[in-house]
């Protein structure tokens, strides 16, 4: 699983991981990996938040594919977000060489990785650190989700243990067994740690039993796939390989501000952290450090010193990991004139460092310059892709949004209830997933509407739905619908979709 494994390139993926844009990396070996097949130097790449323009939010829904239209599909390298997978090398942990041979996936739209596995065997994810084990030639395809979404859901004495993801298989007997990476150090504690794992399904969230676990993953028998992700028992003190996230503000003041994240080695609250930084209404450049050199420790007070002193708020924090808070806490380091600095982190009472990192100008001031470099690139792209021709769902998604009108003229209508009723009756049994992963309803939203005591279950669709068309009033159109559920429903449900779409074209 780490160092010493054999790697391999997966056929086609040299292209599909040259996002040089979005690169959001941790980890020297990861960097390597993401720069294979770049034909521009990549060094002078940006890693401004700001730049990105795709998320990794990708809905959950069953799988209806089969193998052939999973391989028939075509990878093309889009910019997205890149999962962060930081290689811990923890003196408590023993880390036992595993036997996966090391493959590098291909990037598609919306933050998915896809994997053509050639024969039976186990694999390991070079980006993301999953592990699949399949009994035969497989096509896999999957994406890193976020736990705020899931947060009513996993309740004491169990929490978070690592990223949660979204997996899909043309047949869940093909992947016999997926390996979770998690964030914890086990020390002496694996044989007396209780790992569980997440499985959120049609008819709600369940806690499966484990296989294994060892110092760096959670091992689970594959029995259907949708959001997956591994949970581990409390007791006591849990002890977290430490990631500190640094964002400084881009402006033209002359002081300096920096977001600090302190946070546990965990995927998805990495990408939720980038996601706030991109909504945040300000311009943010990623300055790359090293992780934690020492670990983390659930409810102890750690303090952030500067060196030269600056405005630091709040001065001390007391550490838990916010997985499942949708907004998540930082430290603000304010200095009124731009000079280099030395951050470090303190553990309270032992007043042990366990971290410290020295911000050098270089490391924002070439930035900035590639920055310009990338949106110069990035021009020519777009204007040469804007005289290509485009699919004829491209088409209709122009003339869906060629149909918006700023000064509300021709303002659409909202979908009526007798619509929402239509769209109720011809959709499937995953309409939970689709609430969460596509409409953003909340976990409460969908225990609530679950409550009622309905006979017909197209009823509780139906609910769904007005819901979702109450909470964006004038924007609950069947124009806005589509594009929520695009992909991500049957094509009896589009076809509807659309038919209502062109009623209000003619009006």
């Amino acid at each position: 699983m780490t160092s010493g494994q054999e790697s391999r390139q997966v056929q086609g993926s040299e292209s599909d991981v040259s996002c040089s844009e979005d690169k959001d990396n941790y980890n020297s070996k990861d960097e390597d990996l993401l720069q294979e097949g770049k034909s521009d130097n990549d060094s002078s790449s940006s890693n401004s938040e700001s730049s990105s323009d795709s998320e990794s939010d990708t809905a959950e829904t069953e799988v209806n594919e089969t193998n052939e239209e999973l391989e028939k599909k075509e990878p093309q390298t889009h910019c997205v977000e890149p999962v962060v997978n930081i290689q811990r090398h923890c003196e408590h942990c023993r880390i036992q060489q595993g036997q996966q041979e090391q493959i590098t996936p291909r990037r598609l739209s919306r933050g998915q990785f896809w994997l053509k596995l050639d024969a039976e065997g186990i694999y390991e994810c070079a980006i993301t650190g999953l592990v699949f084990e399949v009994t035969k030639a497989a096509v896999i395809e999957y994406s890193l989700l976020s736990w705020s979404k899931y947060a009513a859901f996993v309740k004491g004495p169990w929490i978070v243990g690592g990223p949660i993801f979204d997996v899909k298989c043309a047949s869940p007997s093909v992947l016999t067994s997926i390996q979770f990476p998690h964030a914890l150090c086990l020390n002496d504690h694996i044989s007396d740690t209780t790992f569980r794992v997440f499985h959120f399904k049609n008819n709600g969230a369940e806690l499966e039993h484990s296989v294994d676990h060892s110092a760096t993953h959670v091992k689970w028998r594959v029995t259907s796939l949708s959001p997956v992700g591994p949970v581990v028992q409390e007791n006591g003190s849990v002890y977290y390989h430490g990631v500190v996230i640094l964002y400084k503000v881009v402006n033209d003041h002359p002081s300096m501000s920096f977001r600090v994240y302190v946070a546990s080695n965990n995927d998805s609250f990495v990408k939720d952290v980038s996601k706030a930084i991109k909504h945040s209404g300000k311009k943010f450049i990623k300055i790359e450090k090293p992780p934690c050199q020492k670990l983390l420790q659930s409810g102890k007070k750690y303090r952030l010193i500067s060196d030269p002193e600056a405005e630091i708020t709040p001065e001390e924090v007391e550490f838990v990991d916010d997985s499942l808070l949708k907004v998540k806490s930082y430290i603000e380091v304010y200095l009124e004139q731009p000079m280099e600095l030395t951050l470090s982190l303190l553990e309270l009472e032992s007043e042990e460092i366990v971290w410290k990192a020295k911000l050098r100008e270089c490391d924002w001031k070439q930035h900035n310059q590639n920055d310009n470099e990338q949106k110069r690139r990035n021009g020519s792209i777009r204007r040469r892709k804007s005289s290509s021709s485009h699919s004829e769902e491209e088409l209709y998604n122009k003339r869906l949004k060629g149909n918006d009108t700023s000064d509300g003229t021709k303002a659409n209508p909202v979908l009526t209830d007798q619509q929402l009723m239509t769209l109720a009756r011809k959709m499937g049994k995953n309409w939970k997933v689709i609430g969460i992963g596509c409409l953003n309803l909340s976990s409460e939203d969908i225990e609530q509407i679950s409550g009622a005591k309905e006979e017909d279950a197209s009823m509780y669709r139906f609910m769904m739905l007005r819901k979702w068309r109450d909470s964006e009033q004038s924007n609950g159109t069947a124009q806005s619908l589509f594009q929520c559920l695009n992909e991500e429903v049957s094509h009896d449900v589009l076809e509807t979709l659309k038919g209502f779409v062109e009623q209000t074209m003619s009006l």
